[in-house]
């Protein structure tokens, strides 16, 4: 995985020394995401950079990389991704005659679009972000993977500038790219929060190329489109046949994974997700000779004294995993951290991310991909299940699947009482938070022979992957990436998410005990992949403190930013109701304001993490 920035500007001269010294601080930026290697290329109107982490053929696979045909132009590529299927891409690539130097997927996406032009992506099975500079026909060729697992993001800043990059971070570094918010930045900031929506780059003028989309750019103009989408359709499969084919497309997703030239590992947490890759990785490798599989988990201190054991939190991991590692005979690395460590590193997840996260979610999270690349640097998560099975507690609870909105933004209204009222006057909560998700449903391609029921459970499936999965792909990205960790993640495989959205949701549920189950269809697929008791164990989710002592220390925080005069959030809080929220710990944010990841703490966090944000970035609201 790398970090990748390009400039495209028909009017200035991008080998100048002032132009290439922009995009040199624009590629630093990145450098976290490419620790082994960095490389820039220019010509008169086109400029691309990239930070390299070595992952397939270190030796070479240097960018940018040129290809050219006989005295033309040349096709240039900055590239951050893996492509599963490299193999069956080259192979009919050399079919064509197409000759190769490395083992780089780079090289294999640079001929295929040499050969096939945009529509090459089509072909592709991976997770990428891509910039090709088309030398022949003078122009910019973007795109990102159909998931949206690696990042991109773009700005037009005039009709002749157009500049793109995998973090904002890079782009700001761009003189014509301040850090100001419009509107609709506030709210994605102060109301959206950690669910930034799909396309939306915070910063005003600034876009992100949406998952499965692609941009063109020439003299012309510009024109993103997608080059795919979900299609709905009768499922034509009984139920044995259906656990049967999720079977074997999500073990195949593994094991095109696995593919590495550099350490490999899992992350463990005993839950279904977790251990079904984690079995299937150890097999792998057994069989193929490349030894004991590492398996990583993260808990907390005190995490068994304070442990909730409520409707989300049904029981603690720590007993799952070491089921895990004795069954699959991984070697286990655990890894504890205590609230003083997750505290300090809340103002760095802020950074990393670019934005104000997912609090005490995003910093365990960058603490634990820290620890991780000490033994790997490639490492496989069981993230997006949930979202392509339908396994969180909306999709199961009454009262949240008739909600009108997103089930996981609750407390809405409560959180904008804690803004100013002339910042809830500009960007209108309620009204922001429904229009973004009118949008939403307006997107999702109906099956016009389904019943009102299915269609609404297939509403909710559409929502959680375009607008939740996004939201923990990012995190899963930017805190892997921040310690030059590539983490891979199976259920994103677009073969299996295209096949599961049109299993009807009744069959979804089915695990073949007689009676409904979350993510059923998969633990019916998965038997004798994993033992009993984990294949059937209800979800927990990714865990995080629990430790009073979290939510006591970043009170403290959100007091002293508050009590601050030169604290750059407090303008955008009403100071009144946040003091009164900080006397009595928050409680009218109760229930958590993400459902079931942030409650009061969280909260308390966000308010610190935001001061934090602004004050490195200079954010300014004109």
């Amino acid at each position: 995985m790398c970090g990748i920035t390009g400039w495209i500007d028909w009017e200035q001269d991008l080998t100048r020394p002032e132009a290439m010294a922009t995009l040199a601080a624009m590629t630093a930026t990145l450098a976290h995401r490419g620790p082994d290697a960095e490389g820039c290329w220019h010509e008169r109107h086109a400029a691309f950079g990239h930070r390299r982490l070595s992952v397939i053929d270190p030796a070479n696979g240097a960018q940018p990389m040129l290809r050219r045909r006989g005295s033309e132009a040349p096709y240039v590529i900055t590239y951050n991704g893996e492509l599963y299927n490299t193999a069956e891409v080259r192979a009919e690539l050399e079919a064509r005659g197409e000759t190769f130097r490395t083992r780089c997927d780079t090289e294999v996406v640079l001929a295929a679009y040499m050969v096939w032009g945009p529509a090459c992506v089509s072909r592709f099975n991976g997770i990428f972000a891509i910039g090709i500079w088309d030398g022949p026909a003078r122009c910019l060729f973007l795109a990102r993977d159909r998931m949206g697992v690696k990042p991109l993001f773009f700005t037009r800043r005039s009709q002749s500038t157009l500049l793109f990059a995998s973090e904002l971070k890079a782009l700001l570094r761009h003189p014509q790219v301040p850090a100001e918010l419009d509107a609709d930045g506030l709210a994605e900031v102060l109301v959206m929060g950690p669910s930034r929506t799909p396309g939306h780059g915070i910063f005003k003028g600034v876009e992100e190329l949406r998952p499965g989309w692609a941009l063109l750019h020439d003299r012309e103009g510009t024109r993103a489109y997608p080059y795919w989408q979900l299609e709905s359709h009768p499922h034509p499969d009984g139920v044995e046949a259906t656990a049967a084919r999720v079977r074997e497309l999500l073990l195949d997703s593994i094991e095109r994974q696995l593919v590495s030239d550099v350490p490999i590992c899992t992350l463990l947490s005993g839950g279904l997700d977790s251990s079904t890759i984690s079995a299937v990785a150890a097999r792998a490798q057994a069989r193929d000779g490349k030894g004991q599989l590492h398996t990583y988990s993260v808990d907390f201190l005190g995490s068994n004294e304070h442990f909730p054991g409520n409707q989300y939190y049904t029981n603690p991991d720590a007993p799952f995993v070491e089921r895990m590692v004795e069954a699959i005979g991984s070697r286990h690395h655990g890894v504890i951290f205590d609230t003083p460590e997750q505290v300090a590193s809340l103002p760095e997840a802020a950074l990393a991310r670019d934005h104000p996260g997912m609090a005490d979610v995003d910093a365990s999270l960058l603490l634990f991909c820290r620890e991780i690349k000490r033994g790997a640097t490639v490492a496989l998560s069981g993230e997006c299940a949930d979202e392509v099975f339908g396994g969180y507690p909306w999709f199961h609870r009454r009262e949240l699947i008739e909600a009108d909105g997103f089930p996981w933004m609750r407390m809405v209204p409560e959180r904008a009482a804690l803004l100013a009222p002339e910042v809830r006057a500009a960007i209108r909560p309620t009204a922001y938070v429904e229009r973004r998700y009118r949008e939403a449903t307006a997107e999702e391609p109906r099956l016009a022979s389904e019943a009102a029921g299915d269609a609404r459970m297939r509403e909710l499936l559409y929502l959680c992957l375009t607008r939740f999965m996004p939201t923990l792909l990012d995190r899963k990205d930017r805190m892997s990436m921040w310690s030059g960790l590539e983490v891979r993640v199976p259920f994103c495989d677009h073969r299996l998410v295209e096949y599961v959205w049109n299993i009807p949701w009744a069959m979804k549920c089915d695990a073949g005990t007689g009676e409904p189950a979350a993510k059923g269809i998969l633990r019916r697929a998965l038997a004798g992949v994993l033992p009993e008791d984990v294949r059937l164990r209800r979800k927990s989710p990714y865990p995080k403190t629990h430790n009073p002592s979290f939510l006591a220390a970043t009170r403290a925080w959100a007091r002293e930013v508050v009590e601050d005069p030169g604290a750059p959030v407090r303008q955008w809080l009403d100071l009144g109701a946040v003091r009164e929220a900080l006397r009595t710990d928050a409680a009218s944010l109760a229930p958590a304001w993400f459902g079931q990841t942030m409650g009061a703490a969280q909260w308390f966090a966000y308010v610190g993490m935001t001061d934090a944000w602004m004050r490195e970035y200079g954010v300014f609201v004109r």
